[in-house]
Formats: structure tokens, C-alpha cells, sequence
């Protein structure tokens, strides 16, 4: 007798594209009602818009409209329909880099049914023509998938949701005046329980958190940008050009102008065939993402 471990959760890892192998509209019951069967090598995501009954590795769900699945390779999976059960599918492989995330294997898709009925949508529309697209829409489906859970069936490696949100408005705000007080708030927690959590989430204060990401940004700009250097400042919410300057040669380890002055000396020292090769993998990138 075969003993199954039950299957409520699954792993992902999401940090980069899946690979597809194939997208559709899988139609079933009409030639029977019970189907059961595995994928040895692939994923399946399956958004549903009927009511079944689905075993996965043993572990018995209940599909309801506006439901999503995703299975993991080499699982048995096990449906009974109730008569004629349309959904959309895709079958893919993912990843095993990055942070693996704790998805369930079966959740509703709640308010976000509308968004990821698009996304799988316009993935079935380009497939397989436009294989990089239809990737693109998938991984965003995925992500979306992944968020679905609550927070305490979420990954427990996972910030926490009122870290996720501090950290999404401090990114969205590095250019303007931030205080602690202002982003508990926007979080919906204190002030001092925003702290305790930030800090065991990322090991720092969230004053030195947004002083990083500022430093990080500037970086960014005056290595990759032909911005000003005052206009780089003012973009990392730090428009006192002495302040930024000692702030430069504090956390990056040198003012503003030696830093773009040495990747300028990096790139010209460059082989030329080197360079190439970058910009042809830069193109491919592009073309992959449009």
C-alpha cells in the first residue's frame, strides 16, 4: 500500500522565468467522468470555473469557480467532474534558484480573479508565437498566485505584511522627506512595532534601511545615468549637495563624482568584443521582457 504524504502547500521558487511547455483551455468531462494522471517533468497551473473534486498526491480539495491550482512535477492528481468542466491550464517548469515560497496547492483567487484571468488570457492569446510573452504573463500570474494566501499560511521565511509595506512605500518614495511615524502609519501599526519588526526582518533600523536604498539608488544613477549629479541627489531624496556628497563618501566610500568617474575609466578599459557582447546580451534581455 502506498502511504501519501499530504499535500495542502507546495514550494516555489519565483525568482526566475518559468519555461513554458504548454498553455490551453483543457476541456473534460464529457468522455468520462473521473480523470487521473501525473506530469513527470512539469508544473500545472489550472484556474477553475467550475465545481469538481480534485486529489492531489492523496490529499483530497474541493474545486470551486474562480479557484487556482498549482502542482507540482511527479504528483498524482485525481478529478472527478460533474459533468461538462472547462479551465484554463498552463504546464511549465520552474526554477530551483532564489527563495523557495510556500504557496498552497489549492486557494480561491478572491479579488484577484479578474487581473490573473487576464494575465492567463493573454498568455493562451501569444502561445506559442511569442514564447518570451507568454512567460512573461505566466510569471506574473505566478507571483499574483503566490500572494494570494493570508499571512499565516504564507511562507514563514516571508516578511512580514506590514514590513512588505514599508518596504514597497519607502521604494516608491525615496525621493521625498520619510519619517518612521508616517510609514507605521501607512503600514497600519506603531511606530515601535513597525521597529521591532523591521529590524528582526532585516537585521537594521528602518532609518538605516532607507538610508541604503537611497545610497544604492544614487549608486545606480551616477554609474549607469548621464543625470547631474544635483538632479541624482534630489532623485534619493537628498537635494543638499553637501549632504549628499558626505553621505556619498560615507556609505559608497567616495564622493559622487569619482564614483561615476571610475565606472566611466571601467567601461572605456573594456575590451571592445567584451562590450559587445554585454549590449547583445542587454538586447536579448529587452526582447525577452516586451
Amino acid at each position: 500500500m502506498i502511504e501519501h504524504v499530504l499535500m495542502h502547500t507546495v514550494l516555489v521558487h519565483l525568482d526566475e522565468p518559468p519555461a513554458l511547455a504548454a498553455v490551453g483551455i483543457g476541456v473534460h468531462g464529457p468522455a468520462g467522468q473521473v480523470d487521473e494522471f501525473l506530469l513527470p517533468d512539469l508544473w500545472q497551473l489550472h484556474l477553475y470555473g467550475y465545481e469538481a473534486d480534485l486529489t492531489v498526491n492523496g490529499t483530497p480539495h474541493q474545486i470551486r469557480p474562480s479557484r487556482v491550482s498549482l502542482v507540482p512535477p511527479g504528483t498524482e492528481v485525481r478529478y472527478r467532474y460533474r459533468g461538462r468542466s472547462e479551465h484554463l491550464y498552463v504546464h511549465l517548469r520552474l526554477s530551483s534558484a532564489g527563495t523557495p515560497r510556500r504557496v498552497p496547492v489549492i486557494q480561491d483567487a478572491g479579488p484577484e480573479l479578474a487581473l490573473l484571468t487576464t494575465q492567463l488570457r493573454q498568455a493562451l492569446a501569444v502561445w506559442p508565437n511569442m514564447a518570451a510573452r507568454a512567460a512573461a504573463e505566466v510569471w506574473a500570474a505566478l507571483w499574483r498566485v503566490a500572494q494570494l494566501a493570508p499571512p499565516t499560511t504564507r511562507d514563514t521565511q516571508g516578511a512580514h505584511p506590514a514590513v512588505a509595506a514599508a518596504m514597497a512605500l519607502i521604494e516608491t518614495r525615496l525621493a521625498e522627506p520619510l519619517t518612521v511615524p508616517e510609514i507605521a502609519k501607512a503600514a497600519g501599526i506603531s511606530h515601535n512595532h513597525l521597529t521591532r519588526l523591521f529590524r528582526a526582518a532585516t537585521g537594521e533600523t528602518v532609518v538605516g534601511y532607507i538610508r541604503a536604498r537611497r545610497m544604492e539608488r544614487a549608486r545606480h544613477f551616477l554609474r549607469a545615468t548621464t543625470l547631474t549629479i544635483p538632479a541624482v541627489a534630489a532623485s534619493v531624496g537628498i537635494p543638499d549637495l553637501q549632504a549628499f556628497n558626505k553621505a556619498c563618501r560615507r556609505e559608497l566610500g567616495a564622493a559622487p563624482r569619482t564614483i561615476r568617474a571610475a565606472q566611466i575609466t571601467t567601461d572605456d578599459a573594456r575590451p571592445a568584443a567584451s562590450q559587445g557582447l554585454r549590449q547583445e546580451s542587454i538586447n536579448g534581455l529587452v526582447k525577452g521582457h516586451t
